[in-house]
């Protein structure tokens, strides 16, 4: 039985959606790579709530909670990729401006 404060499929939707833009929003503005990480995985956190509230509310079966972990380990090894390259880039430039890091283009 469905209480009326009981969140529906369509707030849920909607957190997904307004976190996903806050993530685009982020990356548009952003130029600090540390920030632009964060957007990325505010994106991703969207994402894995719109797997969640789907497989929640349609599919009892729990796939949409299989590709939740999925998703979290994908992300959770970019993290560590992209700080171990910024650490390795902040040692020999004190800024970490995405602008000023054009050169390592090859």
């Amino acid at each position: 039985m469905s209480s009326i404060l009981s969140p529906s499929l369509f707030h849920y939707l909607i957190l997904s959606a307004v976190l996903f833009f806050i993530g685009i929003i982020g990356l548009i503005i952003s130029r600090n790579l540390i920030r632009v990480l964060i957007s990325l995985e505010i994106m991703m956190s969207s994402v894995n709530l719109n797997f969640i509230a789907f497989s929640s509310y349609l599919d009892k079966d729990g796939s949409g909670s299989v590709f939740m972990l999925f998703i979290s380990a994908v992300s959770a090894l970019q993290v560590a990729l992209a700080l171990t390259i910024i650490i390795s880039v902040f040692k020999d430039k004190p800024d970490i401006s995405s602008e000023e890091l054009e050169e390592l283009k090859g």
